[in-house]
């Protein structure tokens, strides 16, 4: 089995992105794109050239086949995607963003083909053969049989001398209660080396305020690096031995502030990835997050190696 770099699972849906501004129920015309945070980590991974795996489930349906061309077209393995015969592929509308703000979302995902992943998804081969898995808190939070995959791919990768980082990605509407969604959260988040909370998602998983404090409570839980986004006051870091801040990116004109936690991501995984000092991992998430505002669509503002190159040159 050829290895990976990154592997990564969770659900990516059909996103449909008003042309217009206003009113849901009052837009007449949308633009087909995609969704989903894991997906949109593999693939600004994978556009920086790094060899990544996605293991997901899609309906048997066109926007299955949308997704599985869009992965496939970005240089993301898909052969651990099962075409679920069963469950449709899930659905997203997008209002268009105004002012930087983030538009308005409404989803149509429950009982998709993803929400069915489960631990029966779970190829320990495939999985082994990557250096880092990546996982985030919106795919454990879709069912019972997601978490439960969640729980065992942390572990197991944990227990296989592998690097896990972990995006919180809260998603409230999605949990039964505020309560099941921080247990669920902080457990998976004890379970990996780099955990990235965005400030105001560490302030409700912990009940604290001062970044060094949320940083604290996940290093005392074996964190090795936890990355604190700070919008755009850039990022916050704290290792067993080190902390810092780092500047965020002036952007003349936000677009869509979707995506940007995820650019931040691909950033600083790649940057860790790559051999960078965590400082400089931190700063390349500060850029490319803040590439990611600056156009419609969660990923794609998310650039290749030649583009960040570029952008880091000026």
């Amino acid at each position: 089995m050829a290895a990976l770099d990154v592997i990564t699972f969770g659900e990516a849906m059909a996103m449909f992105v008003a042309d217009e501004h206003g009113d849901l129920a009052t837009v007449s015309r949308f633009t087909r794109r995609q969704s989903g945070a894991e997906a949109n980590v593999a693939i600004g991974l994978a556009r920086l050239g790094l060899r990544v795996g996605w293991v997901s489930r899609v309906g048997d349906d066109s926007l299955g086949r949308f997704i599985l061309e869009t992965m496939r077209s970005e240089g993301v393995d898909c052969s651990h995607v099962t075409v679920d015969k069963r469950y449709s592929t899930g659905i997203q509308l997008k209002a268009k963003a105004e002012g930087g703000v983030d538009p308005r979302t409404e989803y149509f995902r429950k009982g998709s083909a993803a929400s069915h992943l489960s631990v029966d998804d779970f190829d320990p081969a495939y999985f082994e053969s990557a250096r880092h898995l990546h996982a985030s808190g919106v795919c454990c939070a879709l069912s019972a049989s997601t978490m439960a995959l969640a729980r065992h791919a942390i572990a197991f990768m944990g227990n296989a001398g592998r690097t896990v980082s972990f995006d919180p990605n809260l998603r409230p509407a999605l949990w039964p209660t505020r309560e099941a969604m921080i247990e669920g959260i902080n457990g998976l988040a004890a379970g990996a080396h780099w955990v990235l909370p965005g400030i105001a998602e560490g302030k409700i998983l912990t009940a604290l305020e001062a970044p060094s404090d949320i940083a604290a409570f996940y290093l005392d839980r074996g964190a090795q690096l936890v990355a604190l986004k700070l919008g755009a006051d850039g990022a916050y870091f704290r290792t067993p031995t080190d902390e810092g801040s780092v500047a965020g990116v002036r952007v003349e004109h936000v677009v869509d502030t979707v995506g940007a936690g995820d650019g931040f991501a691909v950033g600083l995984v790649s940057g860790l990835l790559d051999g960078l000092d965590i400082r400089s991992a931190v700063s390349r998430g500060n850029r490319i997050g803040a590439m990611a505002i600056q156009v419609i669509g969660d990923m794609e503002g998310l650039p290749t190696r030649r583009e960040l190159a570029a952008v880091e040159a000026r």
